[in-house]
């Protein structure tokens, strides 16, 4: 497609994202601009890499310890904006041998570096502090800390923060658009209990009678909700597939459990690696780690609570058995290591691009396992999850998700773009040329949806703009006059267009149409007439007068 083009629908997305943005809530509040938005005292600065060393208290569930912060100045300022939950108390923040003054806002907190740092300077600096972090209700769909116990009494005790943030337990710039390169975690626990954390094992050391500190390198870009610790009574399986390493931490007697359930990783790698590519964290191993909730993407160190059992705690989410021939929690949360963490939205308000693709990942597993049929049968089970009551996409520079839509309705979009592009060998190719293209980066809605527009003969960002901006789905309508058929779309975005497949089983072809009613050349009736219905999500409708 011609660059023209391209721009004039990436700017047709930016206009009627604007207008839609007048639609959404608008209560928010100072805090939420204070943790969404990239004010000057968060955009001067680049996070290159955290040091984080806590030690954990599990009988009075609290942490104290410091992160020191690597960072690369990129414009002229004094003042660096961090974030550390307001029930944590900062002790100190130490620059160059210094204690520096800063000032609390809630959840923020202010820097003061005494005079201007100079663009292009690389700053360390540690932040000290401790507290009782917030202990979560519901993990992992509301953040914090879980303290719980193995049913042999043991400790076990893990943290899920994304949506909440990763400030609920430890300072950071806690914005999606700024991923340390690297990351070192140090946590000290009990002696008899290991601590998991992402990445490789660098080093345990004793450091006191009681504790042991467990030491785990990032080597990757890595998100700050993926920075996780995972303490329990663990022991380790050992695998590998083609030069990755499988480790797989489990609670010492469901050891046998889960070399069994766990076979299913290598053909989900086979799948993965021929649709997106390798593994995109080889350096830092592949991971599950039993926790005591359902699951999390923790980056190279899956969360996995799904009691090895296949569906999603033993039920088909897409109410068609498909779902329950693997474990959801194993395929999905993997999945999401190329997209969302791979492939990272630089704001919460496109986390479908975390969750479309993910979910649209499931499918490819089935059909990779059992075939296509099978695939579309699963995509069209999930769409009794759909609500299309609101936007996929949230609000920008508020820290505000969009619809729960991202999920099915997301997977069912990609799906929808699959039938349009007409050609599997083209749409495997596009994936995997996207997953490549955008490896270890942190991109957006208009990046990904140019992408798609420059790789496709066909113009689909009105398409995206329609599924992700509108909770409407798009209307065929068909009328039939004079013995002749007529077909349009209606749809909230001006001049939409899109090719479907028409006919019925026996006879059918490709129609191009937009918004204007247009001559369907097909010797069918109006009764006759449909379209393949679990290979485009859309809304149809035979008018009749």
């Amino acid at each position: 497609m011609r660059l023209s083009s391209i721009l004039c629908f990436i700017l047709l997305g930016f206009s009627m994202q604007a207008q839609l943005l007048d639609s959404k809530p608008s209560n928010f509040t100072r805090a939420d601009s204070l943790r969404g938005s990239l004010r000057p005292e968060r955009s001067h600065f680049d996070v290159l890499k955290y040091n984080l060393d806590i030690s954990l208290d599990i009988k009075n569930k609290s942490i104290q310890g410091f992160n020191e912060i690597t960072a690369k100045v990129l414009k002229e300022q004094r003042f660096m904006q961090l974030d550390l939950f307001k029930n944590m108390q900062i002790d100190s923040v130490i620059y160059q041998g210094r204690t520096l003054a800063y000032e609390r806002e809630g959840n923020a907190f202010f820097i003061d570096f005494e005079k201007k740092l100079p663009a292009g300077k690389q700053i360390v600096f540690s932040v000290y502090y401790r507290g009782k972090p917030k202990v979560a209700v519901n993990a992992p769909w509301d953040g914090g800390f879980i303290f719980s116990k193995d049913k042999n009494g043991n400790p076990w005790v893990s943290v899920a923060v994304q949506g909440t943030g990763a400030s609920l337990w430890y300072p950071n710039k806690d914005h999606l658009s700024d991923e340390p390169e690297s990351a070192r975690i140090h946590v000290s626990v009990p002696n008899g209990l290991m601590n998991v954390s992402n990445g490789r094992l660098v080093g345990k050391k004793a450091i006191s009678p009681d504790l042991t500190r467990w030491s785990w390198e990032v080597k990757n870009p890595i998100n700050n909700y993926n920075i996780i610790l995972n303490v329990g009574d663990y022991t380790l399986i050992k695998d590998e597939y083609k030069g990755l390493d499988l480790h797989y931490y489990v609670l010492s007697y469901n050891e046998d459990k889960a070399r069994q359930h766990f076979k299913e990783v290598k053909p989900m790698m086979d799948c993965f690696y021929e649709k997106f590519g390798a593994y995109p964290f080889i350096e830092d191993s592949y991971k599950l780690v039993e926790t005591p909730y359902l699951g999390m993407e923790h980056q190279s160190a899956v969360a996995y609570g799904n009691q090895f059992s296949n569906g999603y705690l033993g039920r088909d989410l897409s109410g068609t058995g498909v779902g329950l021939k693997w474990d959801f929690i194993t395929i999905h949360e993997s999945a999401h290591e190329w997209f969302g963490n791979s492939i990272s939205a630089s704001d919460i308000a496109d986390l479908w691009i975390h969750e479309a693709f993910t979910t649209y990942a499931e499918s490819i597993y089935v059909e990779c396992r059992w075939g296509k049929e099978d695939a579309l049968k699963y995509l069209y089970g999930i769409r009794a999850n759909i609500n299309n009551q609101s936007p996929i996409i949230g609000t920008y520079g508020v820290n505000h998700e969009g619809s729960g839509d991202m999920y099915y309705k997301g997977a069912n979009m990609l799906n929808t773009l699959r039938s349009i592009i007409d050609d599997d060998k083209k749409w495997w190719a596009l994936l995997k040329a996207f997953s490549l293209n955008f490896k270890h980066q942190v991109s957006n809605t208009q990046e990904v949806v140019a992408f798609f527009e420059a790789h496709t003969s066909v113009e689909v960002s009105p398409i995206f703009l329609q599924y992700l901006n509108y909770p409407d789905l798009p209307e065929l309508q068909i009328k039939e006059k004079q013995g002749k058929l007529f077909g349009r779309w209606v749809a909230d975005v001006p001049n939409f267009s899109m090719p479907i497949r028409l006919g019925n089983q026996q006879k059918n072809k490709v129609f191009d149409l937009n918004t204007q009613w247009q001559t369907i050349d097909f010797d069918l009736s109006l009764d006759e007439i449909g379209y393949p219905r679990a290979e485009y999500y859309i809304r149809f409708k035979r008018i009749k007068k």
